[in-house]
């Protein structure tokens, strides 16, 4: 019988350890499901996260970098590049979250044909998982 003891507690131990663990979720953006649009000076991003567990919302921040374009497709080395960002709570089911998010380039002075605005730098984070889900490219 003072055989079986250690090794009951032992058990209980590891398993009182382990649960937490199991039932924490694995949170990841779904790279498949996300979606850049650009319209004019503002730039959307969508996606979904999955693995998210027991929590009930999600915190997800977007930023970005915004650039005044020339005629030419170059950048000046003007002071026409700003860094824009939103941020939103959205709720989780079923362990997923779906969300949508927007930024809107507001160059002073203004960034007016001939000149595009172009986004570049592209990151979403989950600041309640902390993940970050990096998208290459210029829009």
């Amino acid at each position: 019988m003072r055989r079986l003891l250690p090794s009951a507690v032992l058990v209980l131990a590891v398993a009182a350890v382990a649960a937490p663990v199991a039932w924490a979720g694995s949170p990841h953006f779904i790279k498949s499901a996300t979606n850049v649009s650009r319209s004019g000076d503002t730039l959307t991003v969508s996606g979904k996260e999955a693995g998210l567990g027991d929590e009930s919302q999600v915190h997800v921040v977007l930023s970005a970098t915004a650039l005044c374009i020339n005629g030419g497709g170059n950048h000046p080395k003007a002071v026409n590049k700003e860094s824009v960002s939103a941020a939103g709570d959205f709720p989780v089911q079923n362990g997923r979250a779906d969300w949508t998010l927007s930024v809107t380039a507001v160059f002073s002075p203004s960034c007016s044909p001939p000149m595009t605005v172009a986004f570049t730098d592209i990151s979403v984070t989950d600041t309640t998982s902390g993940i970050t889900l990096n998208i290459p490219g210029t829009f």
